[in-house]
């Protein structure tokens, strides 16, 4: 069995964006269960605890009592790691840290990492054993090194991508070998005249879920925007594409 749960499924704005009184963010205010966090899930097997993303900034207290066996990072923009700011002061076993070769990663991260264990950088396309979990590191693309990631466990597989703007041909090809039990994906904005520059919109979210042709697609890293257009058009996705929320989980 593998758990996927979103912990966050916000855009780095999140929702409520501060200063907006748009129908959305006004909802996300007087009722929690519509708020979206920094976007970021935890991935859980009968072995392992794996971070997906370090965004929250509530993680020391979130897991000070549930060790995590690891954090995997698609990118070190800071809407992805601002918690481990917080976390790295925090005592006890070093946490294993995995991601992409960013020599400037983010602020003074690598600099002073306290109980943070940065790895090296992973390699795309190559297969890790994490505590049982299979870990491949698959190329986004973003204004940052990005990675996405294929993750393995008894048979079942998880795309998870995000932050990206429509997949690399490359990455594309690879994920195209396998049968791909869910996929979650970037969706920060509505239906685009011109494709975005740093996210998918909902064309293209499409489109890779109509090549991939996943089981089923989640939506994530959701935008107020977007949500404004799901308040109308939300029927109009296809059965197996479904939209996050912060706090849905998936057993698998």
């Amino acid at each position: 069995m593998i758990k996927l749960s979103l912990l966050g499924t916000g855009d780095v704005r999140q929702v409520p964006v501060f200063g907006c009184q748009c129908k959305v963010c006004y909802r996300a205010r007087v009722d929690v269960s519509a708020r979206r966090r920094p976007c970021s899930a935890l991935l859980e097997t009968d072995q392992a605890t794996l971070l997906l993303d370090g965004g929250l900034t509530d993680l020391a207290e979130r897991f000070d009592q549930k060790p995590l066996d690891g954090i995997l990072l698609t990118h070190y923009h800071v809407d992805h790691v601002q918690g481990l700011f917080h976390l790295r002061w925090g005592l006890g076993e070093p946490v294993p840290v995995y991601g992409p070769d960013d020599q400037e990663g983010c602020a003074d991260l690598f600099k002073h990492p306290g109980i943070l264990d940065f790895q090296r950088p992973l390699v795309p396309f190559e297969r890790y054993n994490l505590h049982g979990v299979g870990v491949t590191p698959v190329p986004l693309q973003h204004s940052k090194p990005t990675f996405g990631y294929l993750l393995d466990y008894q048979n079942v597989r998880i795309a998870y991508l995000t932050d990206t703007v429509g997949l690399p041909d490359e990455s594309m090809k690879f994920l195209n070998q396998f049968w791909l039990d869910m996929m979650v994906i970037d969706c920060s904005h509505p239906p685009q005249d011109t494709p975005p520059r740093n996210h998918n919109d909902l064309n293209l979210a499409l489109e890779i879920h109509g090549k991939l042709n996943p089981a089923k697609t989640v939506l994530t890293h959701l935008s107020h925007h977007m949500d404004l257009w799901l308040m109308d058009n939300a029927a109009t996705l296809p059965e197996s594409v479904v939209v996050a929320s912060d706090g849905d989980s998936f057993i698998l």
